[in-house]
């Protein structure tokens, strides 16, 4: 559908606005999240995915890491995703660390489809609708993935000025 003709100008500022910024606000946000859920998974009781992450460990390591480790050790990687996408560095370091990251987070509704699942496939529980969510937060990190080289060619521009 076209814009009406009074409308065009502010069309495009908006348009040009979340041009510049939009992968920007993307990344902070995931980072936002990332920082602020596997803070959650630092203080036992507190994240409502708890239980659900340290089953799906326990299944992937056939019990050989304890719930107390697979907790600790998931919090701190998502507290560093999340302080990477904060950052902005090591970006693609980050962007590995998360897409690993949302593989596992996939992982329950093939492990534990009755905890994830009313009725498997079309009806998830809340679990199950947190866990789909997920897919926003990986097209979101592809987005933020998108940006990388460019910031790689500003870098470089810079290091040419000099």
């Amino acid at each position: 559908m076209a814009v009406p003709e009074p409308l065009e100008p502010l069309d495009r500022r908006l348009i040009a606005w979340m041009n510049r910024y939009g992968a920007t606000l993307t990344r902070l946000a995931l980072g936002i999240i990332f920082t602020w859920f596997g803070a959650l998974k630092f203080f036992p009781g507190t994240s409502p995915a708890e239980t659900l992450a340290t089953d799906t460990i326990t299944r992937l390591t056939g019990g050989h890491i304890s719930r107390e480790i697979a907790l600790t050790g998931l919090a701190v990687w998502e507290v560093l995703i999340g302080i990477g996408l904060l950052s902005g560095k090591l970006l693609r370091v980050t962007l590995l660390l998360l897409f690993l990251q949302m593989a596992g987070t996939m992982l329950p509704l093939l492990f534990f489809p009755d905890q994830t699942f009313v009725k498997f496939p079309l009806v998830p529980t809340l679990e199950g609708q947190y866990i789909i969510k997920n897919l926003v937060l990986i097209s979101a990190a592809i987005v933020v993935g998108a940006t990388v080289r460019r910031k790689d060619a500003k870098s470089q521009r810079r290091k040419d000025a000099t």
